[in-house]
């Protein structure tokens, strides 16, 4: 009788591919990926029930079911990656706030509607132009990641950008709370686009597209939609932040991540 041969998932073939350095920066950025992706799920699943009328608070839920799903695909091949054995549930509950890559933006509090508005566009903006390019990318596998969730990250886009139009070019209340969410939040929107060192190397390789031809098309529909909004493009902020992608986080992501993981912690190894 033949022995029988272990199984090897796609994401494991699709590691074996690269060199162990590149692999290590690879983990190391789809971890990235992955770890945005669950914060801001988590953050947007705050809404549910909450929402302003229905129709909406089941768009937000339904956005944070989408980065939920590209946040799993991420994390296993993350896992594949890095090659000890650990699975996505590992990488997501069993994490210290300080070993999570995501930038500052996902992580701060949902505020008002129009806040959680004002930080969906400033990431959907970012996030829909970078899958376009990751599609196309010579790492199949992540290709294929980003190839699905681009078609959910378009709708995101739309959704974001309808609302910041509805909002700035609405009543004067909506108005004020927009322009008040995007003067608090543009501080943190340079950080999406500044390259890490592993972002860097991996741009070096031409692993990943470089951020400075992702900025002619995220910059146009930015000065479009806030054109339809009648908001003026906010300056460059004084006080910009950065670190959150090497580690660096506010204040609010221990507490998020309390509760994103207290029942793993709690109830170790806990199944359903």
């Amino acid at each position: 009788m033949p022995p029988v041969m272990p199984e090897v998932s796609p994401e494991q073939t699709a590691a074996a591919a690269h060199a162990p350095a590149v692999r290590q920066l690879l983990f190391q950025y789809v971890l990235q990926l992955a770890d945005t992706s669950l914060v801001l799920g988590h953050r947007l699943s705050e809404w549910c029930g909450h929402g302003p009328v229905l129709e909406q608070d089941l768009a937000l839920a339904n956005i944070a079911l989408d980065l939920l799903g590209e946040t799993r695909s991420l994390y296993q091949y993350a896992a594949a990656l890095e090659g000890r054995g650990r699975t996505e549930d590992d990488l997501a509950y069993l994490r210290s706030a300080t070993e999570y890559r995501n930038p500052l933006l996902v992580e701060q509090p949902n505020g008002d509607f129009a806040h959680t508005v004002a930080r969906q566009f400033l990431f959907d903006n970012f996030h829909y132009h970078l899958l376009l390019a990751l599609k196309d990318g010579p790492d199949a596998h992540l290709a294929a990641i980003a190839e699905k969730s681009v078609k959910e990250a378009a709708y995101h886009l739309k959704w974001s950008s309808e609302w910041v139009i509805r909002l700035g070019d609405g009543t004067a209340e909506s108005r004020q709370r927009l322009d008040r969410a995007l003067a608090t939040l543009w501080r943190y929107a340079a950080e999406l686009t500044a390259p890490t060192a592993t972002e860097a190397a991996l741009q070096a390789m031409g692993l990943l597209p470089d951020y400075d031809d992702l900025a002619p098309a995220m910059q146009a529909h930015q000065a479009r939609v806030l054109a339809e909004a009648t908001v003026p493009v906010p300056t460059v902020a004084p006080f910009a932040q950065k670190g959150g992608k090497e580690g660096r986080h506010s204040e609010h992501l221990g507490y998020l991540l309390a509760e994103l993981q207290y029942v793993q912690r709690a109830y170790p190894g806990l199944t359903w």
